[in-house]
C-alpha cells in the first residue's frame, strides 16, 4: 500500500496523486509540487489514504512543500499576469487575423511557461504568433486546440436544469455520452433537448445509465402482447420504468380497457416486431444526434490537463 494525497490544479480539473512525504497535509491545503509542465500550486482535494500499489504510477513524486504566504502571493500574481497576458495574445491573433478563438491563458507557477488555449474549425498556423509571443513574455510559450466541450468547462454557465455546468463545478472527466443513453430513458431524440451549452450531448445523460439500464431490461417492450396472474391478456401500451409498472391494453365483457400490473406479474406471451421508422422528422434528429456522437468520439479526452 502507498500513501498519497489527490491535488487539483484548477477548478473541477483531473486530480493526481503525490507522496505527503514527511507533512502533516489536510484536506484544503495549498502545496508546491512537481509536475511534467513545472513547479505549480495545487489544491488538495482529500485527505491522505492508502491505495493499492498497482493504483499508483511509479515513481511517485513527493510534496515540494506546503504553500507559503509569498506561494499564495504569487500565485494571485500568476492570475493577474493570466488576465494581461490574455489580453495581448488577442491583440497578436487580430495582428495576424488568425481564425481561432482564444480561451483562456495560464501560467505555470514559475512563470517557466505560458500557455494559451484556444478553439478552432481547423489546424491553425500559429508559429508566427508564437514568435510574437516569447519576444514579449520572453519565457516558453504553448498554444493548445482544445474542444468546445474543454471550452465550456473553462468558461462555465448554467446548465438547463438551472444549475452551474457539471464539468465547471464538479466533473474532472468528460465521460462518453451516447444517443443509446437517452434512448434507455425514454427521453425526446430532439438534439436541442439533450446537448448541453457546448453543443454536444449532455454529460448528466450518464448519471443515471446504470439504473436505467438495469430496470429496462426487466420491462417488456411496446406493443409486446403479455398475461397477467388474473388471466387477461393483451397489448402493452406504456410502461413506467422506476415504478415498473405496466400499462395493458386488455378486452373485457367484450369491452376494452386499460389495466396496470406490476411487471413480475406478467408473462410474455408475443414479442412485436420491429418496424423501420418512417418518420423523417424523427429521422433527421437521429442524424444530428449520431454526427454529434461522432464528432464527440473524434475530439477525444480532454486536452486541459496535462501534467
Amino acid at each position: 500500500m502507498t500513501t498519497v494525497i489527490g491535488v487539483r490544479f484548477r477548478t473541477a480539473g483531473k486530480i493526481y496523486f503525490f507522496s505527503p512525504g514527511n507533512f502533516d497535509i489536510k484536506k484544503g491545503d495549498h502545496v508546491i509540487v512537481e509536475t511534467a509542465r513545472g513547479v505549480e500550486y495545487g489544491t488538495v482535494v482529500g485527505e491522505p489514504k492508502q491505495v493499492e500499489d498497482d493504483k499508483v504510477i511509479k515513481p511517485l513524486k513527493d510534496v515540494l512543500r506546503i504553500a507559503s504566504p509569498k506561494d499564495d502571493e504569487q500565485e494571485l500574481a500568476n492570475k493577474e499576469k493570466e488576465r494581461e497576458a490574455f489580453k495581448i495574445c488577442l491583440e497578436k491573433i487580430r495582428k495576424h487575423e488568425l481564425d481561432m478563438k482564444l480561451i483562456d491563458a495560464e501560467y505555470t507557477f514559475d512563470n517557466n511557461k505560458v500557455l494559451f488555449y484556444f478553439t478552432a474549425d481547423g489546424r491553425i498556423d500559429f508559429r508566427e504568433l508564437v514568435k510574437d509571443l516569447a519576444a514579449v513574455f520572453r519565457t516558453r510559450i504553448e498554444l493548445r486546440q482544445i474542444g468546445v466541450r474543454d471550452e465550456t468547462k473553462i468558461i462555465g454557465g448554467y446548465g438547463i436544469c438551472g444549475r452551474p455546468l457539471c464539468c465547471h463545478s464538479y466533473l474532472s472527466d468528460f465521460v462518453p455520452v451516447s444517443i443509446k443513453m437517452a434512448k434507455e430513458q425514454s427521453l425526446s431524440l430532439n438534439p436541442t433537448k439533450i446537448s448541453g451549452v457546448c453543443g454536444r450531448l449532455m454529460c448528466c445523460l450518464k448519471n443515471e445509465e446504470d439504473v436505467y439500464e438495469e430496470l429496462n431490461r426487466k420491462l417488456p417492450g411496446i406493443g409486446d402482447i403479455m398475461a397477467a396472474d388474473d388471466g387477461l391478456k393483451g397489448e402493452v401500451i406504456s410502461t413506467n420504468v422506476l415504478r415498473q409498472t405496466v400499462k395493458i391494453l386488455v378486452e373485457e365483457n367484450d369491452e376494452k380497457e386499460v389495466h396496470e400490473y406490476s411487471v413480475d406479474s406478467l408473462k410474455s406471451i408475443k414479442k412485436k416486431q420491429k418496424h423501420k421508422n418512417n418518420n423523417p422528422k424523427q429521422d433527421a434528429e437521429l442524424k444530428e444526434l449520431e454526427q454529434l456522437e461522432r464528432i464527440e468520439k473524434k475530439e477525444g479526452k480532454s486536452k486541459l490537463d496535462d501534467n
